[in-house]
């Protein structure tokens, strides 16, 4: 059986609040389990290198990757509920600048 996307969401982020979007996807298989995972902040105004990702986190290519606007690197993943939390932490960091 193959993966289902479970979540497809994304987020538009106001001029008022810096532009951009925040992306979320997520697949899982038949019992539940994710199997991948693209977490984006995206802003073409700041950066236009990696389809304009500024931070993200996800697993294509065959392993679990952190991305900083164009630098890639690869990072330990623990879980996806652990993956959200770092990138959730990013984010905000990234908007108190």
């Amino acid at each position: 059986m193959s993966d289902k996307k479970l979540i497809d969401e994304q987020h538009i982020i106001s001029s008022k609040k810096g532009n951009g979007m925040l992306r979320r996807e997520v697949w899982v298989d038949d019992k539940g389990q994710v199997t991948r995972y693209n977490l984006a902040y995206i802003n073409h105004h700041i950066f236009n290198a990696d389809n304009g990702r500024i931070i993200g986190f996800d697993n294509a290519h065959g392993y679990h990757h952190r991305h900083d606007y164009g630098k890639v690197e690869a990072v330990d993943f623990k879980s996806f509920a652990e993956t959200e939390k770092l990138f959730e932490q990013a984010w905000l960091a990234l908007r108190r600048k």
